[in-house]
């Protein structure tokens, strides 16, 4: 019996309001992830412009605030917070098809409209950017513009990575393999390993049931591959192991 689950049907989205001032001319100077987003090619002396063009936007969770088929006006950069992405069908079916985090650039769409939602999950915090202010941006910040088509490389190499983990990897080895993703977005391997989406929306990303994703969990905890943290998060605790796990040589 196959352990694939089907879409998720869920309401329809709720849109969040856009609203939000234009960040102060000194802020993104002392942007506590500056160092890890798109901002970080744009030199101390030409920072304010950035500053100058990015409208500071908060989306609360459970809220849409990229809807797919929308008109990609904007692009977002996530200051603080988490966010799922998903694809949408026309009866309200939903398939989560990641995660962004801190230091994510949302919106590099190839065409007029957003190829995907993406919703809060937790409080999250975004530098919004018009289009055409970004477009202007690029062309006087090469920099900026070759770090956002390093962005979008990024992004296919994830698609690439999720199709193998749908299409080839055992329950345990996806498992093993998100746990390994989200400690990278995290940046700190010592630190306990966030993970702030509900178990059902990692068992929709991963293609797998929510009791499956429990089991696994469990099965990890008992072979001290990991260790439940406090609030939602996990400690890798046998980094070799799990990381042997995710290649399929365990």
């Amino acid at each position: 019996m196959s352990d694939q689950t089907t879409c998720r049907r869920d309401a329809r989205p709720r849109r969040l309001i856009l609203a939000g001032a234009h960040r102060q001319p000194g802020y993104c100077l002392t942007c506590g992830i500056r160092a890890q987003s798109i901002c970080s090619v744009i030199d101390d002396d030409d920072i304010a412009r950035l500053a100058e063009t990015a409208v500071e936007t908060l989306a609360l969770p459970g809220r849409t605030f990229i809807e797919e088929g929308a008109p990609a006006t904007d692009f977002y950069n996530i200051t603080s917070g988490s966010v799922k992405l998903f694809k949408a069908l026309p009866d309200g079916r939903r398939q989560i098809t990641g995660f962004a985090t801190t230091g994510h650039f949302l919106g590099l769409a190839v065409s007029d409209q957003y190829a995907f939602g993406a919703e809060a999950i937790d409080t999250v915090r975004l530098c919004r950017f018009s289009r055409p202010r970004m477009r202007q941006l690029m062309d006087d910040f090469p920099r900026l513009e070759r770090r956002l088509l390093a962005e979008a490389s990024n992004e296919l190499v994830a698609a690439q990575n999720q199709m193998l983990l749908l299409g080839r990897k055992t329950a345990r080895e996806r498992v093993a393999s998100f746990l390994l993703e989200r400690m990278r977005e995290a940046r700190d391997p010592a630190e306990d390993v966030p993970l702030p989406m509900t178990r059902s929306d990692m068992a929709d990303y991963l293609g797998l049931t929510i009791e499956t994703v429990s089991r696994t969990l469990s099965w990890m905890r008992t072979e001290r591959l990991i260790a439940i943290g406090k609030g939602h998060t996990v400690r890798i605790t046998a980094m070799e192991r799990l990381e042997a796990l995710a290649a399929g040589e365990s």
